[in-house]
């Protein structure tokens, strides 16, 4: 896998390479995203393969918690930017392609699984709502 920059993100910088956004406060820290938020680091790359790839790579490692350990404060917990490149970059060191590649196809598949079941209970709570003001 290729090389990746993380720094903090400011806010109102755009990036021309491609790039994703990790939460850095808060008890999702670690969590990626595609929208930038005030408290969040940026992760450029060189290529749209390997930010999906590193993407997916930080989705796993926050639902598996590894971003927990490093969390620090007492009112607003966070993550420092070198707690989490030591995460991403120990997650690399164990990363075996052939097996990392199903896991990101099945990963995927949750996650779009994931969005239409929200669009649904969305769907669900709306139908709820007309029921009954008719």
């Amino acid at each position: 896998m290729s090389t990746y920059e993380i720094k903090t993100h400011q806010e109102g910088r755009t990036y021309n390479k491609p790039h994703f956004f990790i939460l850095n406060k808060g008890l999702n820290s670690g969590r990626p995203m595609d929208q930038p938020c005030p408290n969040c680091f940026v992760i450029t790359t060189v290529s749209e393969e390997t930010r999906e790839s590193l993407y997916y790579l930080c989705l796993s490692l926050k639902t598996g918690q590894f971003f927990g350990y490093y969390l620090k404060g007492s009112v607003i917990p966070f993550i420092c930017i070198s707690d989490a490149k030591t995460v991403i970059n120990t997650a690399l060191q164990n990363y075996e392609l052939q097996q990392w590649e199903l896991k990101v196809e099945k990963l995927k598949k949750i996650t779009a699984f994931e969005q239409n079941l929200k669009l649904q209970l969305k769907a669900i709570s709306k139908l709820k709502i007309a029921l009954l003001r008719s």
